[in-house]
């Protein structure tokens, strides 16, 4: 198998400025996610970012980097930029990496690049685990997942899918033994010829409604495979909330 990550890092996030460079147990964030991401089998591991401080971080502690544009909307974009560079060729695996996932277990890493390396009709491929919470359920911040029996994706949404109409109908305070119900997880194989294509594409309504990226490739008819992630994959950082939270983990 052979894949190449890609981790995106944004110096200017809304809810936590300058996140990547966060210190967690005497190193920035981003070098977090570029250890996991190097322990997995990538042949290379590379970091994009449109600022020159994350640039200048992640160069100190040997990452190779790429500097991609300012004006990308999405870490879509901004990835497909990094492979354009390196004219990747259309068949090639790209793994996208978040930039604020410190504890990414590599296992899964090397699992979302195989199986879509094992899905020879699939353009993409990704990950979820069960939602064993109504909370969560109900939290549109976690988006939901449904597919088929052979792993191929049916419908992402922030909407709690799929609905358990007759035990909803007898109580709405838990969820039924056994629920299907899937949390997806943001990581994210590509084949580089996706990642052509996707650039080219308007914006779709559904992925306008839901603000989820994924909707744009199967509204344009592509197959994304997902499988439930092999071991379990702790948060990422959104709030300084997350950030304490992963500090107390790491600094143990």
């Amino acid at each position: 198998m052979n894949f190449t990550v890609v981790i995106p890092a944004r110096y200017a996030s809304t809810r936590l400025p300058a996140k990547p460079l966060k210190e967690i147990a005497g190193k920035p964030m981003i070098q977090h996610v570029y250890e996991r991401a190097c322990e997995s089998l990538a042949r290379q591991v590379i970091i994009a970012t449109d600022d020159a401080r994350i640039e200048v971080v992640a160069k100190s502690f040997g990452a190779q980097v790429c500097m991609t544009s300012v004006d990308h909307t999405s870490g879509t974009d901004r990835l497909h930029e990094v492979v354009a560079s390196l004219g990747l060729a259309d068949d090639e695996i790209v793994v996208n990496v978040q930039g604020d996932e410190p504890l990414i277990p590599a296992e899964v890493i090397n699992q979302v690049a195989q199986n879509l390396a094992s899905m020879q009709n699939a353009s993409m491929a990704t990950l979820s685990e069960p939602i064993h919470s109504l909370m969560d359920f109900r939290n549109p911040n976690i988006v939901k997942v449904v597919a088929d029996s052979d792993g191929r994706a049916l419908y992402f949404s922030r909407a709690p899918i799929p609905w358990p109409r007759d035990h909803f109908a007898k109580s709405d305070t838990d969820l039924p033994e056994n629920f299907p119900a899937q949390r997806h997880i943001g990581i994210y194989a590509y084949r580089v010829g996706l990642l052509h294509k996707f650039v080219s594409w308007q914006v779709a309504p559904l992925e306008r409604l839901e603000s989820l990226e994924q909707l744009r490739v199967m509204w344009n008819g592509h197959l994304i495979h997902i499988a439930e992630a092999v071991v379990p994959v702790p948060g990422g950082v959104d709030t300084e909330e997350d950030l304490q939270r992963i500090k107390s983990l790491l600094e143990k």
